[in-house]
């Protein structure tokens, strides 16, 4: 099964790519994926006793500051709107809810994985809506409207599964072992939600691509730069708190399923472009981590 495992995320972009109408068609089931996606993850450990780290602090401050002030920054430079966006969708999106499979495999602390997991996610259901509200997605609402309308959304999507977790825990602890016993299950839900979110995307390029091949060929740049930068320095950050392979997965892999999803519904829908590509390219870049870090255990000298 763990090599199987391995070829389900690279089959589920190929698929997405070559099945993108009849994948697109099934978008609208990617928040009730997330949601269950984040519910098995969270009932899986005891959200109780989660485990701050510092480390949590910078790589907030990264997605939280970064986003917003690289957005202004550039709107204020004259850029498309549309890159602005991407750029700030690069950072701001959050951790992936699959990231402590790839995570422990490489060999980080799954309960520091799991904590970030839980305490990112939360993070970013807060500071999501209201970015969305100040770019105007919803111009005829105010301010508080508009953050309260979109927080709605993306909070029961992020933050529901989180408070089910942990009312389970304190008064259906038997409910919340079953649950937990289907953890695994995460990693393939969320196989299904990038494989519709990216035929999603990939339809839309071909619906709304003609004249816009510039504008996608600079979010692809972004998307390779993000990428770049974000293991290189959340691995840096990790460094400084004793856990390499932690900090680089935390702010690295993001929830690309979760990002198009927002991208599509809040945000100009070729902003999804820029997580499209990075689904792709983190993918990528973990296949070879995880080979790298294979090849090192079997080249390793056995111990007598």
């Amino acid at each position: 099964m763990q090599k199987i495992r391995s070829y389900i995320l690279p089959i589920a972009i190929v698929l997405g790519l070559l099945l993108h109408r009849f994948c697109a068609t099934f978008s609208v089931t990617v928040p009730y994926l997330i949601f269950s996606i984040l519910l098995l993850t969270f009932t899986a450990v005891d959200v109780r006793k989660l485990k701050f780290s510092p480390m949590f602090i910078w790589i907030l401050l990264f997605q939280i500051v970064v986003s917003i002030g690289l957005y202004a920054l550039l709107m204020a430079l004259g850029a498309r709107p549309v890159i602005a966006e991407g750029v700030m969708m690069a950072a701001l999106c959050p951790v992936a809810s699959s990231v402590a499979v790839v995570s422990c495999m490489l060999g980080a602390d799954r309960q520091t994985v799991t904590s970030f997991t839980i305490i990112g996610n939360l993070v970013i259901s807060i500071v999501a809506p209201a970015y969305f509200t100040l770019i105007g997605v919803h111009p005829e609402l105010s301010f508080m409207a508009s953050f309260l309308s979109i927080l709605r959304r993306v909070g029961v999507v992020i933050g529901l599964p989180f408070f089910i977790a942990l009312i389970l825990q304190l008064w259906l602890p038997k409910a919340n072992r079953v649950l937990s016993r289907y953890k695994g299950l995460s990693f393939y839900l969320w196989s299904v939600a990038l494989l519709f979110t990216i035929g999603q995307t990939i339809d839309f390029i071909f619906l709304h691509g003609e004249g816009n091949w510039n504008v996608i060929l600079w979010l692809g740049v972004v998307s390779l730069l993000f990428c770049a930068v974000q293991f290189a320095l959340g691995k840096w950050i990790g460094s400084k708190y004793g856990d390499v392979i932690a900090g680089g997965q935390l702010l690295g892999q993001k929830n690309t399923a979760m990002g198009i999803w927002m991208a599509n519904h809040y945000l100009h829908p070729l902003t999804s472009v820029v997580l499209a590509f990075y689904a792709i390219l983190q993918n990528l870049f973990n296949s070879w981590q995880i080979w790298r870090h294979d090849r090192k255990k079997k080249e390793a000298p056995v111990s007598h």
